[in-house]
């Protein structure tokens, strides 16, 4: 299985100069949990850095840093790990794994970002795959049992 089966192809981002608070607040309204992070321009294709939840909690409110006066920038992580739509969701695990993050930005072709995946993706992937190999064994189960009679 492929990462282009299971990315989430919406983008949400915030500019690097919005506050924290603002950064916070879109990820509520929009239920996501990583935000890209996105220079003055307004392309979400290319971003300089992502923020997450956990970013907000561990790095900001933890440090009592004031969410009104403290800028995405300030605590956003500056490299955004990547991985190509077309690898396979094994090489996607391993590279989350090697560098210890739970959301990859997805490139297309023209390595411009076209998604986020996120670790709650690729479980929801391998929880339907795990699914579908319980069905073929209630089916052949079933079938055995109608043969026998």
């Amino acid at each position: 299985m492929n990462v282009a089966r299971v990315y989430t192809r919406n983008v949400v981002a915030t500019r690097h100069s919005s506050n924290l608070q603002q950064a916070a607040m879109l990820m509520r309204e929009r239920h996501v949990g990583a935000l890209l992070v996105i220079g003055d321009e307004a392309r979400t294709d290319s971003a300089v850095g992502i923020i997450t939840d956990r970013d907000l909690v561990v790095q900001a409110m933890a440090e009592g840093v004031n969410p009104q006066e403290a800028n995405v920038g300030d605590v956003m992580t500056p490299d955004v790990a990547t991985i190509g739509e077309s690898a396979d969701i094994h090489e996607a695990m391993e590279t989350m794994r090697e560098l210890g993050v739970r959301r990859l930005a997805v490139t297309g072709e023209d390595d411009t970002i076209v998604g986020i995946l996120s670790f709650d993706d690729i479980i929801d992937a391998l929880a339907t795959e795990v699914a579908s190999l319980a069905d073929i064994i209630r089916s052949e189960c079933d079938r055995e049992a109608d043969e026998l009679g």
